[in-house]
């Protein structure tokens, strides 16, 4: 039986458990699946480290991928990481600035770049990294040597003796990849984490997946550690993974290819929750009164157990609403697993109701990245479950969340300065989140330490706590809320664009564009009435005095939200700074 030590044991471990047809992995062309079966993977693995080594690749080079997910990236990855290679993953909607930073910072000898678009954003920066030897896309761009070019070099100049030499010499505590921070910060920080930081955290959590796992959905990106460990779990555990094409198509792919297991942020799971929830506002009254009987219902699913009288009405739901939905999303879903931020109590019981049973994890780029993590028997609404097996947590006198454990990186490359001040002599990492512990031993999330502040009346503020309760709202899409040594609270909201609309024609309300209708005064009279409701769960030092509405784009090509969907505050103060002065004018 193959030990399963280093990444790249995980193929011929695959190989000795499923037949060389099956699917490695599935990925759309021209509208069509196509399937890469085990064998060829593994083929193409090899013949790609041949490649690497024709081209005079060594044992620590560096190896940039920036491009989004696709199996060309998982060939990659393992084939540099079994020749002893370092994959350096990017991703592909930083600026240039930083491209030019982490390029040079990394000393990358060889660099792949997906798409015209990308190549071209990328190309003004490659002169200035003198370490660069080789440059090369995924497909012929008539420019530079292309990824079958390369395959086609391996596949020339095959060096099985010396591949397996070069295997033998990698141990499981190498380092694996430096992989950059979503740059929040004013510099990137390349994390090191080794084979064992991701293997370790793979076979902790491989039981959270059920034996009849078969089919995985993949639309986030590889670049991130979340993904990409998950990803490593799926091939360990013989799941097939088929990528979505972009996070447009995801309902259109879950239909297609009918998952088990996928993996998202908070932010996937609320739009669906509120797509569902506008489309019961079209019904006739009595099946309107069914739906949203249904719908309070699975808000109050518990996870830990229901009554009977519960289980009674929930299938009822069951047989007149909820089956409808799963028919209408289409997958057969034995878990999604949600990460990357904190997702709100009543939306893990609402999805966990319909037949989407939420598990909930919690982790970061720094501890490969799982910390703790929610498992059949072991969920509690609001909290992320328990550490994993060899993860010790505490939590601090700051009421840091703090852990050390097999899934603590090796430190940040080239900066041990910045690595002792997270990780202190006793090996703690320190994460920089508050939580709490409960009884239980489940770990909860109730902030980040930096996002806290303080009014100018002493008072403290967590704006993330009031930011989760105020999107439940299905007139807010995001929002942030600001007051650091002010005298109150205030907010940048950004509306639900897809929800107003539908509520404005209900309204009679002309709708003309999103721009204007941030200054319609009913639209504006609406949020106060908005605000003030949400208002009364908070203390009167908490509450939201003042807001305003805008209508920007927030995403991760705006440079507003991280690959996990998470607001950048510091590029929201910077960019509406002259709103905010005007908020506490």
């Amino acid at each position: 039986m193959q030990k399963v030590t280093r990444i790249f044991d995980i193929i011929p471990y695959y190989l000795e458990n499923k037949t060389e047809e099956y699917t490695a992995f599935g990925y759309k062309r021209n509208g069509e699946w196509q399937r890469l079966s085990i064998r060829e993977y593994a083929e193409k693995v090899n013949n790609i480290s041949y490649g690497f080594l024709k081209l005079g690749i060594e044992p620590g080079d560096k190896i940039a991928i920036i491009s989004g997910s696709r199996p060309e990236w998982n060939i990659l990855d393992m084939a540099a990481l079994q020749i002893g290679a370092v994959s350096v993953p990017i991703y592909p909607t930083i600026s240039q600035e930083d491209y030019r930073y982490i390029l040079n910072h990394a000393e990358i000898k060889l660099i792949f770049i997906e798409g015209k678009e990308l190549r071209t954003k990328i190309e003004p920066v490659l002169p200035d990294v003198p370490s660069i030897e080789h440059i090369y896309t995924f497909i012929d761009q008539e420019v530079y040597s292309y990824f079958a070019k390369l395959e086609e070099l391996g596949e020339k100049n095959p060096e099985p003796e010396k591949l397996e030499k070069l295997k033998a010499a990698v141990s499981e505590h190498d380092m694996a990849t430096i992989i950059y921070t979503s740059g929040t910060t004013d510099t990137p920080k390349g994390v090191m984490l080794s084979h064992a930081n991701f293997l370790n955290n793979v076979k902790n959590v491989v039981d959270i997946l059920s034996d009849s796992t078969e089919r995985a959905l993949s639309f986030l990106p590889l670049c991130h550690v979340y993904e990409r460990m998950l990803v490593y779990l799926y091939q360990y555990a013989h799941v097939s993974v088929y990528y979505a094409e972009n996070l447009g198509t995801i309902a259109d792919n879950i239909k297609e290819i009918d998952p088990h297991v996928m993996t998202c942020v908070p932010r996937v799971l609320e739009k669906i929750y509120d797509k569902l929830y506008v489309a019961g506002s079209k019904l006739s009254f009595v099946r309107q009164w069914m739906y949203y009987w249904a719908f309070d219902l699975a808000k109050r699913f518990r996870l830990e157990g229901n009554g009977s009288l519960y289980n009674m009405r929930h299938r009822i739901a069951d047989k007149l609403v909820y089956r409808k939905w799963r028919e209408a999303m289409g997958g057969h879903f034995d878990i999604v697993v949600s990460g990357g931020s904190a997702i709100q109590p009543h939306m893990a019981s609402f999805f966990s109701a319909i037949g989407m049973p939420v598990f909930e994890g919690y982790g970061l780029t720094e501890t490969s990245p799982v910390i703790a993590v929610s498992r059949k028997g072991q969920r509690k609404a609001g909290t992320v479950g328990p550490a994993l097996p060899g993860i010790e947590v505490k939590i601090d006198e700051n009421n840091e969340i703090c852990c050390r454990g097999h899934n603590v990186m090796l430190g940040y490359y080239k900066a041990p300065e910045l690595t002792a001040e997270v990780i202190d002599e006793a090996g703690f990492f320190h994460t920089g989140d508050t939580g709490i512990l409960t009884q239980e031993g489940f770990l909860k999330i109730t902030g980040r330490l930096k996002s806290i502040f303080k009014t100018s009346f002493g008072k403290y503020i967590n704006p993330q706590k009031i930011e989760e309760k105020y999107c439940e709202s299905p007139f807010i899409e995001n929002m942030v809320v600001l007051g650091e040594n002010q005298k109150f609270a205030a907010a940048i909201i950004l509306p639900d664009f897809n929800f107003l609309p539908g509520w404005a024609k209900r309204h009679n309300i002309k709708y003309t564009t999103d721009s204007e209708m941030v200054k319609h005064p009913e639209i504006d009279k609406r949020f106060r009435k908005e605000i003030k409701k949400y208002n009364n769960y908070f203390g009167d030092w908490e509450q939201i005095k003042k807001f305003e509405l805008v209508a920007d784009e927030w995403s991760q090509a705006t440079g507003v939200l991280t690959p996990t969907q998470k607001v950048k505050r510091r590029v929201i103060q910077e960019r509406y700074a002259e709103i905010i002065e005007k908020l506490f004018a």
